[in-house]
């Protein structure tokens, strides 16, 4: 008898059928149990946790934060100055009226009026307060001028941008208060407005600028061009008067000329160029203070309870993470969380009835490896979970929490045993050869994220704090440490 392919197919899968039927027991009494060397176990830990103040001078000064002004840091009683410079953006390809219709003043002027407007964000201290700034023009000399490349600091000196012999030459003062009584309290107090300080420049500065189109046009093809041969842009310091810092939240120079038009023959039409220092173009804040090392040095006093984090004269907080005790006992245990929550302390002054003298509270903190933490912000990172991490101010609780670092942990760990392996060093030795690397700092951040389409967010950048901000911490001494609660795993086979 033939039997066709399909029964032969039916015959094969019910022999199979058989055979697992066969092979199985009746025991079913390990299904859904991992083996017994597969079995995790787990366990907990308190460890002691160190800290520190130290200096943060060299701060990276950012691109799209501005400040003027002079004030008292009401915790240390000392002065904060800062003094800023601006280049100015120019659209590509920029052009003006053709010369013939530009309606001069008599003859003598190409422009009626140039002026800089300084757009204020937020202000701290006395709005009434009056205070002087003087204006020096940054030099175009290619020993002076200054550059993209360049890397500013908030503790750069930004004079050495000014040409010497303009130093004791400023070409513009003004004398302000951050409220503006000069324009109306109705326009003061409408949508539109907004507090701005103005300063009007010598009319011959902005005939030079138009002047300089109608003789070389290719000077204004982009901002680049323009830096280098119009107008490298200005320096503002402040010269007299303390108790205001203006937090600014962007710097123009409008120029302002006449001209006809053969639309309108009969007229003769105002117009306006705005030139405005923006993200493309170099905007940098210098801020001076007092020696801090005398405050630091008491801070860190044995008898001291306390660390700062203080911004923009910067004074951070530096945690000493107890590694070796940690992995002391749990060499082949895994750390699955490591958790460590800073207590902070009220300011003197946070129950102060004047609330413009109050320093404001960091609200985001950035923690990092101490050896990282110049390379971090020159090269623009964020936090990677790993080296970095980042976390909020809770208030209910009045603290700041890092939930998990224990891939940090992890990892200083692995690099001293690879380096020890590496250069044949005992654990002393390369401990003493590497001192920071169980060192973290904290420093007050301003971190930036973005959503996706797909409502997935990431971080996109992370800078520092450069508003006027201060808090303290409760610092971990070997009397009194700070906490880390520690959790290992382990499987049973191990």
């Amino acid at each position: 008898m033939k039997i066709n392919n399909s029964l032969r197919a039916w015959f094969t899968s019910i022999a199979a059928i058989a055979f697992l039927l066969i092979s199985c027991t009746e025991d079913t009494g390990s299904l859904g149990v991992y083996p017994q060397e597969d079995a995790v176990s787990t366990s907990s830990g308190t460890f002691d946790v160190i800290s520190y103040s130290i200096a943060n001078s060299d701060v990276p000064a950012g691109s799209t934060t501005c400040y003027l002004g002079k004030v008292i840091d009401p915790e240390t009683d000392q002065a904060v100055t800062a003094t800023f410079a601006a280049q100015f953006h120019t659209f590509e390809n920029y052009t003006f009226p053709a010369r013939e219709y530009i309606v001069g003043d008599n003859g003598n002027h190409l422009c009626d009026s140039i002026e800089i407007r300084l757009f204020i964000r937020n202000t701290f201290g006395d709005k009434n307060n009056p205070m002087k700034i003087a204006v020096w023009p940054l030099s175009m000399n290619n020993d002076k001028l200054l550059e993209e490349s360049d890397r500013l600091f908030t503790n750069t000196d930004l004079l050495q941008y000014v040409d010497d012999s303009a130093i004791d030459k400023a070409i513009a003062m003004k004398v302000f208060t951050a409220t503006d009584y000069i324009v109306s309290e109705a326009q003061r107090t409408s949508s539109n407005y907004s507090d701005n300080v103005r300063i009007v420049l010598n009319q011959k500065f902005g005939d030079e600028i138009m002047e300089a189109y109608y003789n070389h046009p290719e000077y204004f093809r982009d901002s680049y061009s323009f830096i280098r041969n119009v107008c490298s842009g200005f320096l503002f310091r402040t010269v007299s008067g303390i108790g205001t810092m203006l937090n600014l939240e962007v710097c123009t120079m409008n120029l302002n000329f006449r001209f006809k038009s053969d639309l309108y023959p009969d007229s003769i039409i105002s117009g306006s160029c705005r030139f405005a220092a923006t993200p493309e173009v170099i905007q940098s804040t210098q801020f001076e203070s007092s020696d801090l090392s005398e405050l630091i040095d008491t801070m860190n006093d044995e008898k001291s309870d306390t660390t700062m984090l203080k911004s923009p004269a910067g004074i951070c907080t530096e945690l000493v993470l107890p590694i070796n005790d940690i992995y002391s006992g749990h060499e082949k245990d895994s750390i699955s969380s490591a958790s460590l929550t800073l207590f902070r302390i009220n300011n003197q002054d946070e129950d102060a009835k004047d609330d413009d003298y109050a320093l404001g509270i960091p609200q985001q903190l950035l923690l990092v490896r101490k050896q990282n933490l110049g390379s971090f912000f020159e090269e623009h990172q964020v936090s990677d979970s790993q080296q970095s991490f980042t976390t909020s101010f809770i208030p209910t609780y009045n603290c700041y929490t890092f939930t998990n670092i224990s891939r940090l942990i992890s990892y200083c760990q692995h690099e001293k045993l690879a380096g020890m392996k590496a250069l044949n060093m005992t654990e002393e030795e390369w401990e003493t050869a590497h001192p920071d690397w169980n060192h973290v700092v904290l420093v007050p951040v301003v971190a930036t994220s973005a959503t996706d389409t797909y409502g997935y967010s990431s971080q996109v950048s992370v800078n520092q704090d450069l508003s006027l901000c201060s808090t303290k911490l409760m610092r971990g001494t070997k009397a009194k440490p700070i906490k880390m609660q520690v959790i290992f795993s382990r499987f049973a086979g191990k």
